[in-house]
């Protein structure tokens, strides 16, 4: 993934400025989709801001931070396409790339540091969907999203 859409409620603000450094530091190009500060906002403002980006193709994925990243993540779901996951070390994000063909990482910023942070979003990155057996279970969550919009 070479661009990258990325949001935060104000819970993240702090890790995501963090990230946003390491990122470009990896020359990865990155959207902003806020927050911009600490103060007080709601995580499905900043999860619906990256889904669309995803969805539009302005971006080839995307990263998501609340306290846990367990809501930011739900919110993200519910847009047809999105497959978002929220993990708390890097051997699941790996996984959630290469098996499960994942196009958005949350995670809390209550939960990681800065640095095993560094470490998940590196190995979601360096993953690579590896289709074969896989594709039929990701076309079938398709399938299901389908019927239902």
């Amino acid at each position: 993934m070479n661009k990258l859409a990325l949001g935060c409620d104000h819970v993240g603000f702090i890790l995501k400025q963090d990230l946003l450094a390491h990122l470009h530091s990896k020359g990865i190009e990155v959207i902003d989709k806020g927050t911009w500060s600490e103060e007080r906002t709601d995580y499905p403002r900043y999860a619906s801001a990256v889904a669309e980006a995803i969805i539009q193709g302005e971006v080839d994925g995307g990263l998501l931070i609340c306290g846990t990243g367990v809501g930011i993540s739900i919110t993200a779901n519910k847009f047809p396409g999105i497959r978002a996951v929220v993990c708390s070390e890097p051997y699941s994000a790996q996984l959630s790339r290469q098996h499960n063909n994942t196009n958005v990482l949350a995670f809390g910023s209550r939960v990681v540091g800065l640095e095993l942070a560094k470490m998940i979003v590196d190995a979601w990155l360096a993953a690579e969907f590896e289709g074969g057996r896989h594709q039929a279970r990701v076309q079938a969550i398709s399938e299901i999203e389908q019927r239902r919009e």
